[in-house]
């Protein structure tokens, strides 16, 4: 796993670097500066960036596998701030320096080729604001879907379409066909990711066969194959739901898989409303249909095969993957030690917590729950989870334990500063992203 994580590495740097190399062959432009180049180069950047960006969100299992798609998508959102700041500093230095090479800034009477790449510019600058503050700008998020795919389309074209009109890199013919080729292999991921893909999930629909109401508002879809069950799939993975009567929608979510897959084939999503689009799923009636692309994920027990025990810190819906692995070590008779931090806000909130108690009289599962506001005759761990909690019921033979953390991002943050104060090597502490998106 870890070979394939850093061929995928490689991978990424050589994308991002054989435009320059193809760029910076041959003879160099006549009549430039060292900050001209300098500032052509940081356009060229943003391009090759946000090109890495279709490929980062295409969803290929062998490619996310070794990092888990969380964190594919975590490092998709870090890049694509990075590709808005290049193309940011590649128009300021022109605008501070070489201002007259801008041309008019009116679209009325500018040349084309410079007012489609601010065309581009501005697209881009769109797509990351409303990425960044979806929940803030209050935008509903199945038009969020449609609006990021929109803009990240016609930021990109637009882009090819400036660095063809100006010419001043590309008028060589394999200079060119470098960017044609960039061109028609984002064409084809975007015809693969709209396309392709939904056509092929249309051969295997699933249908809700039941909708169960959970403590804590949280509602369990659990869904059937109506054609072929999920193949590869391991504990605590996740999947990409679409409810409705066709797989090309916009309108899809990933959710974590509840349970394990020795109950499979059907699967079970347990679902919190936490905005728009949960509010409506979990009101999915049986009989419904639904589509799944998955698994993805690495957020398992099956990645941790040598561990002799697992630490768990779980807060609030963030329990899905941890009650997903449980259920499987359950399922395989594993007998390695489990001690699962769970932290609320009250106790009529505690999703699964009958199930919980099953499980721990039936394997060696030890669940420390945390409320934030516990009822007066409460004699459990009350507050905050921090390290003085960790420490009450952890040794230092749980130290080398494998360190499994999902909720929110301020108890998973405090969770992990904890357990690192504690001595907990930082290769030992895995975490799921809780807000994928």
């Amino acid at each position: 796993m870890k070979k394939r994580a850093a061929f995928w590495v490689i991978a990424a740097f050589c994308v991002l670097a054989v435009p320059f190399l193809i760029l910076i062959s041959g003879q160099p432009a006549p009549g430039t500066s060292l900050l001209w180049d300098f500032s052509k180069g940081l356009g060229f950047g943003a391009l090759a960036v946000v090109g890495l960006q279709f490929i980062l969100t295409a969803r290929f299992r062998g490619m996310v596998q070794p990092f888990g798609i969380d964190i594919v998508y975590l490092f998709h959102r870090y890049m694509a701030m990075g590709a808005l700041a290049l193309m940011l500093a590649h128009f300021g230095i022109l605008y501070i320096w070489f201002e007259p090479a801008l041309g008019d800034l009116n679209p009325l009477t500018a040349r084309w080729e410079l007012t489609i790449g601010r065309v581009a510019l501005v697209a881009f600058a769109l797509l990351v604001i409303t990425s960044e503050f979806r929940k803030r700008l209050n935008v509903e998020y199945g038009w969020w879907r449609t609006m990021h795919v929109a803009l990240a389309i016609i930021a990109f074209a637009a882009a090819i379409a400036h660095v063809l009109g100006v010419g001043h890199f590309t008028a060589a013919a394999d200079k060119r066909a470098m960017i044609f080729g960039a061109s028609a292999g984002w064409l084809l991921l975007l015809v693969w990711v709209r396309v392709i893909r939904p056509w092929r999930q249309t051969r295997n629909p699933w249908q809700v066969v039941k909708n169960i109401p959970e403590r804590g508002g949280v509602h369990t879809l659990v869904l059937e194959p109506r054609g072929k069950a999920l193949k590869g799939w391991m504990p605590g993975q996740f999947a990409w739901l679409t409810i409705g009567n066709s797989p090309f929608g916009l309108r899809e979510h990933p959710f974590t898989i509840s349970n394990a897959p020795e109950d499979g084939p059907a699967v079970s999503l347990s679902i919190k409303p936490l905005g728009d689009f949960t509010g409506e799923v979990i009101k999915a009636e049986p009989g419904t249909p639904a589509w799944i692309d998955g698994p993805y994920g690495a957020f398992s027990i099956d990645m941790e095969a040598a561990t002799s025990g697992f630490v768990m810190v779980a807060g609030g819906i963030g329990i899905t993957p941890m009650i997903a692995n449980l259920r499987s070590m359950r399922a395989r008779g594993d007998t390695r030690q489990v001690i699962l931090f769970y932290a609320n806000k009250e106790w009529s909130e505690v999703t699964l917590r009958e199930e919980l108690e099953a499980l721990a009289r039936d394997m060696d599962l030890k669940v420390v729950h945390v409320l934030e506001k516990p009822p007066e005759d409460w004699d459990g761990e009350s507050g905050f989870l921090d390290q003085e909690i960790l420490e009450r019921h952890l040794t230092e033979e749980t130290r080398a334990w494998s360190h499994m953390l999902c909720g929110p991002p301020p108890m998973t943050d405090a969770a992990r500063a904890a357990l690192l104060a504690m001595g907990v090597p930082l290769w030992r502490i895995d975490s799921e992203i809780f807000d994928l998106v």
